[in-house]
């Protein structure tokens, strides 16, 4: 009686430190589930998101070393379209290989750290892109409004510095979702309904308040994306207004082509962005296995269309891959 009373007593407040502990004590990772609702399909699945992850990783490397080796290249679009490719390698690689090891291999688990690693990637690269799409539409603003000063506007100091902004003002913004999320107690089941660790579908885990983390999310995105259409708006507004002064429709399609590959990029970025954005929070009505499907395609397409959309449009670019086969065609 005296041994059970004991153990009694030492139970009681072992149970209540572990009730009232953080999930990281007890469960040290999260369960993927991949696509819920399409369990039977997700090797096949797999197959188009492979080949759009080997088309990023191919496209985007090979971006970055016409870029690096041609020094004709070495000009304000070029150096943003390189900053755009690296950063599309990282987003891509930073979801593309576990979700496939989830779709193919049923590897499901990862490590609560890890989830946060790539959680942070995840975000802070995508907020990173619509930095350089709002470069590249300064870029277009100044060499078709300002030609003649437009080397001496953007020259590589002045590329340099707003790189940096945009690479500090990624990591700024989004290192407080990691942060927040240690404060967070998970006591309930740990399996996230998503293919990559994303910040709403690891919120909606927690059972204590999170409405910090969903206020910081939401004024997050509403700023990053906000701001960055608000000036790639404005700055196609002045190149609109100026290009419709320009006498001569030759000229006017020759100076509208110069941003055909860039209002591409945008809309392929922006516009399954938002949709995924506003499904995760406002679309309850929409089947959770399109909503996974399109968010993990909203990761992928972009980093493997970009590099096809510059390569086919960008004269330059073009010709420079023409000649790198020509040269391999001849050996």
């Amino acid at each position: 009686m005296i041994l059970v009373s004991f153990l009694s007593s030492v139970s009681k407040p072992l149970m209540m430190a572990f009730n009232n502990s953080s999930w990281r004590l007890l469960h040290p990772s999260f369960f993927l589930m991949g696509i819920p609702g399409l369990e039977e399909s997700q090797h096949w699945i797999a197959l188009p998101l492979c080949i759009l992850y080997l088309l990023a990783v191919m496209g985007n490397v090979s971006i970055i070393f016409i870029i690096w080796t041609d020094s004709s290249l070495h000009q304000p679009m070029y150096l943003f379209l390189a900053m755009l490719s690296g950063i599309d390698l990282v987003l891509a690689s930073s979801t593309a290989p576990k979700t496939l090891a989830v779709l193919l291999v049923h590897a499901h688990e990862i490590g609560y750290t890890v989830c946060l690693i790539q959680m942070f990637f995840i975000h802070a690269f995508s907020s990173m892109e619509s930095g350089v799409l709002v470069a590249m539409a300064l870029d277009r603003y100044v060499a078709i409004c300002h030609p003649l000063h437009h080397s001496t506007i953007l020259h590589p100091g002045i590329i340099g510095r707003i790189g940096m902004a945009v690479l500090v003002r990624g990591l700024v913004l989004l290192l407080p979702f990691p942060i927040l999320l240690q404060r967070l107690i998970f006591c309930r089941a740990t399996i996230i309904g998503h293919a990559y660790c994303e910040h709403m579908a690891v919120v909606k885990l927690a059972c204590s308040e999170t409405t910090v983390n969903r206020a910081y999310g939401l004024a997050v995105a509403l700023l990053v994306v906000g701001i960055d259409v608000v000036a790639i708006g404005i700055s196609y507004g002045l190149i609109l207004q100026t290009v419709l002064k320009v006498p001569g429709g030759e000229a006017r399609l020759k100076a509208f082509s110069t941003c055909g590959s860039h209002i591409c990029v945008i809309l392929i970025f922006y516009i399954p962005g938002m949709f995924s954005f506003l499904t995760h929070r406002f679309g309850h009505h929409v089947p959770h296995h399109v909503h996974i499907l399109l968010a993990t395609l909203y990761l992928l397409v972009p980093p493997a269309l970009n590099p096809l959309v510059y390569g086919v449009k960008t004269r330059q670019i073009r010709h420079r891959v023409m000649r790198v086969f020509s040269l391999k065609g001849q050996i």
